[in-house]
């Protein structure tokens, strides 16, 4: 770990928390006259995996846009000069073995102790001067999460095949859970620290904007969005999303928190498609045994029989699950009622 990051314990470091680990890093602020953000410390955490091409410019831009925020880089295992360059434009460098953005992610709030955390991509597709924008937005309205909706103007910034997949997956989304984001997968994004330290992140790739979203609409947490230009990545730099592979992933992710989140609909769902699937194949076997007081067919018989006690299986699992669902989002809401909007515990 680089030499540049303090070693000390913010004064609201958690109880629980090593003085020995670096775990809870200050993000120090120089304050700007007048300004709403004297007191609040401010952190721009960036992934990065192979970005020596933007690294340098995306620190720069959001040191312009939030002189008074501390900028980290997270390297996750770049094998070009990301990391060497982001250090000398001024940011703290901390690395990450575990490959894929959810691992990133889940560094990101563990490590960096900070009021507000601004999240961006370090491949300059995001708008920095949007970031104070976005601030105040999660201050003055009292939110825990702010996302940022692409707006982009290049065909090159965002391909029609990525448009297409994230309407379908935001869609998926709002049809399961009611509501929704705009641009659900929008990677800039703004957090308050309840919400930073309390998100129990399980995802390990880009799966993790889906869980963050969803997090927030099924704990109801106050959310807001606003607009940012969203720009083609500059020259000599490539994209590590995987259209198909990635959202595949996505949308297994979806289907997975939908059982999580919603065990009673998801299993009680099953349980009805057996049952119907149950009876559509019992009706010949029923007909001919009025007809002829036989069952000739005993194996569609005894797999009905089955099916019929299948889905009452999954229904009293589905029930079950929705109790220890509900334990854990009041264990959950406690955790985040630890914390102030804006300081610490």
């Amino acid at each position: 770990m680089p030499a540049n990051i303090p070693q000390n314990m913010p004064p609201n470091m958690p109880p629980n928390m090593s003085p020995n680990v670096p775990q809870s890093m200050d993000a120090d602020m120089t304050g700007t006259p007048g300004a709403l953000w004297n007191t609040a410390r401010i952190a721009v955490l960036l992934p990065c995996y192979n970005e020596e091409a933007a690294v340098v410019k995306v620190v720069q831009d959001f040191r312009a846009a939030l002189p008074e925020a501390r900028i980290y880089v997270f390297d996750n295992n770049s094998s070009d000069r990301t990391a060497e360059l982001a250090r000398k434009a001024g940011a703290t460098v901390i690395f990450v073995k575990q490959p894929g953005k959810g691992n990133v992610v889940r560094r990101m709030f563990a490590d960096v102790d900070a009021d507000y955390y601004v999240m961006a991509d370090g491949d300059a597709t995001y708008d920095a001067p949007s970031a104070r924008a976005m601030l105040e937005l999660c201050h003055n309205d009292q939110l825990d999460m702010v996302v940022a909706c692409r707006r982009h103007t290049e065909d090159e910034a965002y391909r029609p095949g990525h448009v297409l997949g994230n309407r379908l997956l935001t869609g998926t989304v709002q049809l399961i859970f009611g509501q929704s984001f705009t641009d659900m997968l929008s990677g800039y994004r703004v957090f308050s620290r309840r919400y930073a330290k309390t998100f129990p992140c399980f995802s390990k790739g880009f799966e993790i904007e889906t869980e963050m979203s969803v997090h927030a609409l099924q704990m109801r947490l106050p959310v807001g969005e606003t607009t940012a230009p969203y720009f083609a990545r500059p020259e000599n730099s490539t994209s590590k999303l995987n259209t198909y592979k990635d959202g595949w992933r996505i949308l297994c992710s979806i289907i997975n928190l939908f059982m999580l989140e919603k065990p009673r609909i998801f299993f009680g769902m099953l349980a009805a498609f057996m049952l119907v699937l149950a009876f559509a194949l019992s009706v010949p076997l029923f007909i001919t045994w009025l007809q002829s007081g036989l069952v000739p067919r005993f194996p569609t018989a005894i797999l009905c029989s089955g099916m019929v006690l299948l889905s009452f299986v999954l229904l009293s699992l589905g029930f079950m699950l929705d109790g220890i669902k509900c334990n854990r989002q009041q264990n959950l809401r406690l955790a985040y009622l630890k914390y102030s909007h804006c300081g610490g515990k």
